[in-house]
């Protein structure tokens, strides 16, 4: 299989990091300010070894952090990175996507955690402000 994280493609760059399901849980869960190994697997139902994989992985991609936060017994916590961070609105955008086009039955929605306004992600294009669902959009090399 072709190494997506060093290809031409950023969205293949970005699914290389953070692509598979639990990954981009772990994420979610981390932007709501989970930081432990115990919370996330509660949180989550997932098992021990696959969390752990996660984690590494996550780390070694830049999207996590380590930081030890006990030496007696040894436990470290895992906090969002600026790259971290800066995926957050993609899954906001993913979870908005998902409710419009799969949304039966009862789901979770993103409120604004001071007001409780609800919030409906739109992604836009940061010059014009124009949804990206609304531009004709093409590929193109530098």
């Amino acid at each position: 299989m072709t190494d997506l994280s060093c290809g031409v493609c950023p969205v293949g760059r970005g699914l290389a990091r953070a692509g598979d399901t639990w990954s981009m849980l772990i994420l979610r869960n981390a932007g709501l300010g989970q930081t432990r190994f115990d919370q996330f697997q509660k949180s989550l139902g997932i098992a021990p070894n696959i969390l752990a994989r996660r984690l590494a992985a996550l780390v070694t991609a830049g999207m996590l952090a380590r930081r030890r936060y006990s030496d007696h017994p040894p436990r470290d916590e895992y906090v969002l990175t600026e790259a971290g961070r800066d995926y957050l609105p993609v899954l906001h955008a993913l979870g908005g996507w998902a409710r419009k086009h799969f949304g039966g039955g009862a789901m979770r929605r993103p409120v604004e955690a001071g007001s409780g306004r609800e919030i409906v992600p739109v992604v836009v294009d940061a010059e014009t402000g124009v949804p990206l669902a609304d531009l004709a959009i093409a590929l193109a090399m530098p």
